[in-house]
């Protein structure tokens, strides 16, 4: 090896072992350890990412909604069918969390210790991350407007991608999503989307639509169907445009997901009714199937699957169903999805409303994502109260009354633990907690008071 070469792997091995180091002292600190060690590790080593030993298969997970389920649902699948994967679920998504997920799966002396690795991947990121790892698979769930100040525009995010897609790496994509399903079109792909459901429409009801033209030739979009915003079946009125064909269809009825390809058949009973999370389930299918496992090995790995309490959890052995959905901090379209399923559930409902960006100290996310929400699904007869609570709360408050909810349903609360007791708290009824990345714990609080105040009631 050439001074040139052994100079480089000192400065790797070095890297490698001060990331092992940190992360030993952080985790008898009692840290999560996601970010630090791997922050060390690349700037003592820029290329750490490229350098670091990979496991045989590595399956990178990116999108605007619905990475981090697909990658806990993935990852738990393959530990399932006896393959336990490298991950970063506990954290940081971005080239620093990457390079601490890759520091923890290698032997002190290099050399991968795991068959197989699913990275959650920032897509904001992804340029940084995607052509050092090389993954095998890149998933794309979907591609919306998130935040402005962030990531401006899904088109720009689009180009990130794929500029740096690795030409060996094959994309599992969302034939459903026009924007994301035109990503590296020189690559390898598989196509996975939903079949026609009963509540689909054609005309876009939603506030935000993100693509409305031909991205051939600029001609009108016309759709077959649409699910929400821009997601559904469309093709060009001017020219030979239109969604691709599926090579992974799924199809719902009566509480299942049957998904047909090529090479067979399956039936999977579903994790959630929440067409987000359909499309979250169908993805690791189509993955899994990518990998080679059989329906029935994937039906089996995916028997005792659940969606992520952090994301989603529901108490209903009280008085009052009690559920928490995180609503994404300044994502408008997250939290159009929310409004829209819990307004169509049966039943009388009350909201605590706590979606609120802390992270940043005294900055919060520009409000201008409020008026992109649909926050009109709110203004139903079946949801009685909402309480908003966090330092936007006269924000949230304006936007409710300009959709249309009457002022005598909306109250304010001084802090969020004080929300649960300014509502009703009826019997038989179901109390929804929307929160956001920043407030997951103090979430779990709110629900554990407003549970403990429908029990007291009840006696």
């Amino acid at each position: 090896m050439s001074i040139e070469g052994d100079g480089l792997n000192v400065r790797f091995m070095t890297a490698l072992w001060a990331a092992k180091l940190i992360r030993i002292i952080m985790r008898l600190l009692g840290r999560n350890a996601t970010y630090m060690p791997g922050n060390v590790a690349l700037k003592i080593c820029p290329d750490f990412l490229s350098r670091a030993p990979k496991p045989q298969l590595v399956i990178a997970v990116t999108g605007t909604n619905g990475k981090t389920t697909v990658s806990n649902l993935l990852g738990d699948a393959l530990a399932a069918s006896g393959r336990k994967a490298l991950d970063n679920r506990l954290g940081s998504n971005v080239s620093a969390g990457i390079a601490t997920s890759l520091a923890r799966g290698a032997g002190a002396f290099g050399g991968a210790k795991h068959a197989c690795a699913v990275f959650e991947v920032d897509e904001r990121s992804s340029g940084h991350i995607l052509p050092s790892i090389k993954p095998d698979y890149l998933v794309i769930t979907n591609l919306f407007q998130d935040s402005i100040m962030r990531n401006a525009h899904p088109g720009y995010i689009a180009g990130i991608i794929g500029a740096n897609v690795p030409p060996s790496t094959k994309l599992i994509l969302n034939a459903d999503d026009i924007i994301s399903s035109g990503i590296a079109p020189g690559n390898g792909r598989a196509y996975f989307g939903l079949g026609k459901m009963a509540s689909d429409v054609t005309e876009c009801i939603n506030i935000i639509c993100d693509i409305r033209i031909c991205p051939l030739c600029g001609g009108s979009l016309l759709y077959d169907y649409r699910r929400y915003h821009h997601i559904g079946r469309a093709h060009c009125s001017d020219c030979s445009f239109s969604s691709p064909d599926y090579d992974y269809r799924g199809e719902v009825s009566e509480g299942g997901l049957s998904v047909s390809d090529s090479g067979g058949a399956g039936r999977y009973k579903l994790l959630s009714d929440y067409i987000p999370n359909i499309y979250n389930m169908l993805t690791v299918i189509t993955v899994l199937r990518e990998a080679g496992l059989s329906h029935e090995q994937i039906a089996d790995c995916m028997g005792g699957a659940r969606i992520l309490e952090s994301r989603y959890s529901e108490d209903g052995g009280g008085p009052v169903k009690v559920v928490t959905q995180m609503a994404k901090d300044g994502n408008a379209l997250a939290n159009s999805r929310v409004y829209d399923y819990v307004s169509g559930l049966p039943g009388r409902k009350e909201i605590i409303f706590m979606n609120d960006v802390r992270k940043h100290g005294n900055w919060t996310e520009n409000t201008y994502w409020l008026y992109d929400a649909d926050f009109e699904f709110l203004n139903s007869p079946d949801i009685t109260r909402i309480a908003l609570a966090g330092r936007r709360i006269e924000d949230y408050r304006l936007r409710l009354l300009l959709a249309g909810v009457p002022d005598e349903k909306i109250v304010c609360a001084p802090d969020e633990l004080s929300a649960p007791a300014m509502l009703e708290l009826k019997k038989g009824g179901s109390v929804y907690i929307f929160y956001g990345t920043d407030t997951i714990e103090l979430a779990g609080r709110v629900r554990d008071e407003v549970k403990r105040l429908a029990k007291s009631t009840e006696k």
